[in-house]
């Protein structure tokens, strides 16, 4: 990436998809256009695609490229509307939204609060619920004989999770997984996207209160005990920082050990090396689903600080970026003509699946120690676990963000002791 006098060529245009049903497909599609395309979301609103590996982690690094939506031209011209759907991803006060000194300041309190340590302290709680679960599993089976494990298994164990880590109460866990869902969504219509916005201040305002009153041993209560003096964060801050947690701890999850389980269930012969494998094989089982099929498709935004060129292509000061996660992670320059084969003795582990550059995500800890918690239990319990329909005709989770399937219908088999 370097300056150069602007390039007249015009990249390509495509229009994303909002529904995810050809993610893959897409991606490859737009990087045999080219290693830069602009790109149609819905609405009509247009950013920039960089779908080459190399270019997009350079990108992600790159000091003149930020996160900080004030600096989107087109949102400050009011060409964006309010209830643009995909606003409450980038019109953010969180870290993941701002740069620099206030990057900085607004990532700190969550590096000193959200440790290892206090994921670790969750293990015992974590095994339970994922061995009541997995004990729940027969009976969730329906008439035909089979059973949804994204609704079932997947679904309710990463928000359980992250809602105890944070301090939610149990009786908000199913109205937060439905706000979660219409932010990820793509078919969430403006009324209830405003809608969510409203809820979701008002529960967090109300958490707030009951933890100050009352502190215990959760994220909220260290966050609010470690926010005071320069630097403090606002209500809001502290609002959308947990409502980024608990929006990636729960969605990304998801989608990583369903993504991970349809990939074992469709390559027979890289389950037969899990089987043979030890403790470390679901290490990189984990890692291999992560590159091969990322939780996150696409991720808005970046934004150009100055006129900045990529691979010949000049992108303006203030447009937006669209950064294709999932796409780039299966780039044949980074992984060779085989990227699109699931390998988990591959020898390049390295991805991009929880970003780059200084807004990488802060949870990744907690994504791999989540699926390390609920993959092998589940195939140690049901050996004989299978797909129930053609992998060809799963639904997508209807999505620009998520990158997973809406369902993932399965045979258990006996259940082994």
């Amino acid at each position: 990436m370097t300056e150069s006098t602007v390039d007249q060529t015009s990249p390509p245009l495509v229009h994303i998809d909002p529904l995810g049903t050809d993610r893959h497909g897409e991606a490859a599609r737009m990087r045999e256009l080219g290693p830069v395309v602009r790109a149609e979301l819905p609405g009509g609103v247009r950013m920039w695609v960089v779908t080459d590996y190399a270019l997009l982690a350079e990108l992600a690094a790159d000091p003149r490229v930020g996160r900080d939506w004030r600096n989107w031209e087109a949102l400050r011209r009011g060409e964006i509307p309010d209830d643009w759907p995909l606003l409450s991803m980038i019109r953010l006060n969180n870290a993941m939204a701002r740069d620099g000194a206030e990057h900085r300041r607004l990532r700190r309190p969550l590096t000193r609060s959200f440790t290892r340590n206090r994921v670790e302290r969750l293990r015992p709680r974590i095994d339970r619920i994922v061995a009541t679960m997995l004990d729940e599993l027969p009976g969730r089976v329906g008439p035909d004989g089979i059973v949804d494990l994204r609704r079932h298994y997947a679904y309710p164990f990463p928000m359980q999770v992250i809602c105890e880590l944070i301090g939610v109460p149990e009786p908000w866990w199913p109205r937060f997984r439905e706000l979660i869902d219409t932010v990820v969504r793509a078919d969430t219509t403006a009324e209830q996207f405003l809608a969510t916005q409203q809820e979701r201040h008002e529960l967090w305002q109300r958490l707030f209160a009951m933890r100050r009153a009352e502190p215990a041993d959760d994220l909220t209560s260290a966050l609010l005990a470690d926010n005071d003096g320069e630097g403090a964060l606002t209500d809001d801050e502290l609002e959308d920082t947990l409502w980024m947690l608990i929006g990636a701890g729960h969605e990304t999850s998801i989608s990583l050990i369903i993504n991970a389980t349809r990939a074992l269930l469709t390559h027979p012969d890289q389950l037969a090396l899990v089987r043979a494998g030890d403790g470390e094989t679901w290490g990189r089982v984990v890692e291999e689903t992560l590159r091969w099929d990322a939780p996150v498709g696409n991720f808005p935004a970046r934004f150009p600080v100055e006129d900045i060129t990529v691979a010949g292509v000049t992108i303006p000061k203030g447009d937006g970026i669209l950064a294709p996660w999932s796409g780039v992670n299966r780039d044949p320059a980074q992984y060779g003509e085989d990227a699109d084969r699931f390998d988990i003795d591959r020898p390049v582990k390295k991805h991009m699946a929880f970003g780059g550059g200084p807004h990488v995500c802060i949870g990744p800890a907690l994504a791999r120690f989540e699926a390390m918690a609920a993959l092998p239990p589940l195939f140690a319990r049901y050996p004989d676990l299978r797909l129930a329909a053609d992998p060809a005709e799963l639904s997508a989770v209807p999505s620009i963000f998520s990158n997973s399937v809406s369902s993932l219908p399965v045979h258990l088999g006996p259940a082994k002791d």
